[in-house]
């Protein structure tokens, strides 16, 4: 069964909630994240993504990053920008995005389990990714990413939760600058925290990673790094759950470099082979079901449907991301791997499908892909099975915001 605990989050005072909390550190880069902390002493992207505050020249897996991270993180709570809660808690976390909200319960859960197979994984690692984190946790001695979790939705925990929004005033309301507002409001009834350990630790087999791999997996070895060294605090990680039913999967698309040597025209006649093709000109193409996806080349769009027999039925072939690279990368662009391929990048679904033509029409790209996001059931059948998701298949909006609720592992 599903392992968790309430903890005592590090969080920001209630004022300055707003000016804290930030995007995650894995969806911004160096760039984007300095201009988002221009002129906010605040930001949590000061500890997140700490070569902010360093030269542009360095390396940001460089070890003075993470010393400023910890530094930062010091400063933050010197200044009572950040206090510690005095008791152990759990949160909830409410997110509404285009009048659509979802209800997560931000708690820690066990690196046991993870470990285990009790949270279940779609997605390998990469290693670089991995000791990025483990060198932020292990040198600040906090977690300060959050693993977003899903669960099969249970009744019981639904009217918890309901009950406790709708009696209680949320501690942190807000709306951030992308118009997604953010409410969490604080549990620390005894008995209500007793309630929803129980019916976890007792009535939920498992739960399964929909966001933060990179970010579980750190947390797992970073409790194996210390050794005897690592105390109780070590063997939980950051974890906000998520019911299914209200999880939003949106698309991930591709972006390559270059055709492999073939002309637009030979490139699309191969495709044929595979799919039946539609030219759409202009008109911008959004699968709209499974097994369609676009292709946007030479400033032209076009809708390609699988054809019969192009798919298998397993849990991993009948994936339109698995289809793409089975029929289409591998043996026509020669990107095997693309986890490691530098001729492929992704672009995820908020980005929208503009963000394919600008890259392409830049000449920075070949050609785009636009793909049907994958189900909340597909990923729960691959991880049932123990299989994996080709890289990059699932993007999740809306984003918690790093920041407001911190895990120490040092106490």
């Amino acid at each position: 069964m599903a392992i968790i605990q309430p903890f005592k989050a590090l969080r920001p005072q209630p004022q300055l909630a707003k000016q804290v909390a930030s995007l995650p550190y894995d969806v911004l880069n160096s760039a984007e994240a300095k201009i988002a902390a221009q002129g906010n002493s605040y930001s949590f992207l000061h500890i997140t993504k700490s070569e902010i505050d360093l030269s542009d020249k360095i390396d940001i897996h460089a070890p003075a990053v993470y010393l400023q991270a910890k530094d930062n993180l010091d400063a933050f709570i010197k200044r009572d920008v950040l206090f510690r809660e005095s008791k152990e808690c759990y949160y909830i976390y409410q997110l509404v995005m285009n009048g659509r909200s979802q209800t997560g319960l931000v708690c820690v859960s066990s690196v046991d389990d993870y470990e285990n197979d009790i949270i279940k994984k779609h997605e390998f690692t990469r290693p670089e990714k991995e000791q990025d984190r483990i060198n932020h946790i292990k040198v600040s001695g906090a977690q300060t990413g959050n693993v977003f979790l899903a669960y099969r939705n249970h009744t019981a925990i639904d009217a918890l939760i309901d009950g406790w929004k709708l009696s209680k005033s949320p501690q942190y309301d807000f709306t951030a600058e992308d118009g997604i507002q953010h409410s969490i409001w604080i549990v620390n009834d005894s008995k209500m925290v007793e309630s929803i350990t129980t019916i976890f630790n007792h009535e939920i087999p498992c739960t399964y990673i929909a966001d933060g791999h990179h970010r579980a997996a750190s947390a797992a070895k970073v409790r194996t790094q210390l050794g005897d060294k690592a105390g109780p605090s070590a063997d939980y990680f950051l974890t906000t759950l998520f019911p299914s039913n209200q999880l939003y999967i949106m698309d991930y698309n591709r972006v390559v470099k270059d055709l492999n040597g073939l002309s637009a025209a030979a490139f699309i006649a191969a495709i044929e082979v595979s799919f039946e093709v539609t030219p759409m000109g202009k008109q911008t193409y959004r699968p709209e079901e499974l097994h369609t996806m676009g292709l946007y080349i030479e400033s032209q769009w076009y809708k390609l449907k699988a054809k019969p027999g192009t798919y298998t039925n397993d849990p991993i072939g009948v994936l339109d991301v698995s289809i793409l690279q089975e029929k289409i990368l591998a043996p026509m662009l020669g990107i095997i791997d693309q986890r490691t391929d530098k001729r492929i990048d992704f672009v995820g679904g908020i980005r929208g499908l503009a963000a394919l033509e600008q890259r392409v029409d830049s000449g920075e790209m070949a050609a785009a892909f636009s793909l049907y996001p994958v189900t909340i059931d597909q990923l729960f059948t691959i991880a049932d099975s123990g299989n994996v998701m080709p890289p990059k298949s699932t993007w999740f909006e809306p984003k918690l915001r790093d920041g407001l609720l911190t895990h120490l592992i040092v106490d």
